[in-house]
């Protein structure tokens, strides 16, 4: 098997960046703390609303990104960005919306047959919440299934794709995979790839049940979504969900994203939920995305049409040594670069205390995770041998984020401080089946 490739994903959120020409700082932070990738939520020129997701004009760029004064044009801009996070390392996925537009846009009225329409209105998409119905009234829903016109709609996607790849984008994060038809993403993914083999997909598959997850994702997206964020450490579904689709491809976590409260403001201002649930997401599954500001842990939500640069906290939290760590752990074992096969492990009557064991299928490492989920409390952990949970025969080596051991005692009994995570990897002699 090929080697997995290292998914360490900083979300670089528009609105709060401002201009392309001012993302240099925040790109910068992003590769000292050891990620490898950004994703940049749409940058299209929006419609009457001004949401970021409400696109007008997918060849045009969104105003408050441009600089007006700049002898360079907004194309240019945004090459010269890119070219910035190409030397620092960093590849960048953008957004890819097309499961919907702006209300507003042209397209609605020069090209009506590739739209729903109802009651001689264009159609609008809608959730329920709550029991209740919420349309996005700034939102005309494309006809994807029924169309008149299907080869001049595909025509029309495959056109925004191969604009967004000209201007130097390496991947697309595709927003609400899961609604839009299988051979579309079939064939934009194959017909993408065939000229640039090296443009990734990624599948938003957030809100649907695991085999809405498995048949989107084997459309050939590179990377899907998990719900690990929403984990309380303690139901199955996550494991469940998980091994239904690691199978197909890997998956990407998160601790927030900009659809979700911060969790600094979830858990009111308790920094070592931030710590905890980085360190189980970045490490639960193949990838793993962390959003601006977590870093300084931020507190007011991401919000699509009104953030803005002058919303940067002053919170007085730096989280950026642990986040590198982290990231560095992440990198370092390739075991923690795919969905390898995981199992919890009930060896310890806290049970406050959350253990797995991991193992590779690429490589011969194992994995065994500690995490104390109180993050209010400390608590203790014993058990008579970690070693007897592996079947490598060389011995654990401890590389926690912090606090780490030279030497790893049997019987095995520890104080975890409130949120702590232990890591403990080592390299198998012989080769497991699954």
């Amino acid at each position: 098997m090929s080697e997995p490739q290292k998914m360490i994903i900083y979300n670089l959120f528009p609105l709060l960046a401002g201009k392309f020409d001012q993302w240099d700082s925040h790109l910068e932070r992003a590769a000292e703390m050891g990620f490898n990738w950004i994703f940049v939520n749409p940058i299209q020129y929006p419609g009457f609303s001004g949401s970021l997701y409400s696109i007008k004009d997918y060849f045009a760029f969104h105003q408050l990104m441009i600089n007006e004064e700049s002898k360079d044009d907004p194309k240019t801009q945004i090459k010269k960005m890119l070219n910035h996070a190409d030397k620092l390392g960093l590849k960048v996925m953008v957004d890819l919306v097309i499961n919907h537009c702006a209300v507003d846009s042209a397209y609605v009225k020069d090209s009506p047959q590739w739209f729903e329409w109802e009651n001689g209105q264009v159609a609008h998409p809608f959730c329920m919440e709550n029991g209740h119905k919420v349309v996005w009234g700034d939102l005309a829903k494309f006809n994807h299934r029924h169309t008149n016109d299907p080869e001049g709609l595909y025509k029309f996607f495959k056109s925004i794709v191969d604009f967004l790849v000209d201007c130097g984008f390496s991947g697309f994060r595709c927003d609400a995979a899961y609604q839009l038809p299988r051979n579309l993403w079939e064939r934009l993914i194959k017909d993408t790839k065939h000229k640039n083999p090296d443009i990734l997909f990624f599948a938003e598959t957030l809100g649907c049940t695991a085999d809405q997850t498995r048949r989107t994702a084997e459309a050939g997206f590179d990377y899907i979504f998990n719900s690990s964020k929403w984990w309380d450490f303690e139901g199955h579904w996550l494991m469940e969900n998980y091994e239904l689709t690691r199978s197909i491809a890997p998956s990407i976590g998160f601790p927030e994203s900009h659809d979700t409260i911060r969790l600094c403001e979830e858990y009111h201002g308790n920094i070592n939920a931030l710590k905890l649930r980085y360190l189980f997401t970045a490490l639960f599954s193949g990838g793993v995305m962390m959003p601006i500001g977590f870093e300084y842990g931020f507190r007011r939500s991401l919000h699509v049409v009104k953030s803005r640069p002058e919303d940067w906290e002053d919170t007085g939290n730096d989280l950026t040594g642990f986040i590198k760590k982290v990231n560095d752990i992440k990198g370092q074992y390739s075991i923690f670069h795919e969905d390898s096969p995981t199992q919890r492990l009930y060896c310890c009557h806290n049970p406050n205390v959350v253990i797995f064991w991991k193992g590779s299928t690429r490589s011969k490492e194992e994995a065994l995770l500690i995490y104390n989920k109180d993050i209010h409390n400390k608590q203790n952990v014993y058990i008579e041998s970690l070693s007897h949970f592996i079947q490598a025969g060389s011995p654990l080596s401890d590389v926690s984020p912090e606090y780490p051991m030279e030497f790893i005692p049997e019987p095995f009994s520890y104080d975890l401080n409130p949120g702590q995570g232990l890591i403990y990897v080592t390299t198998r002699d012989v080769d497991r089946e699954y």
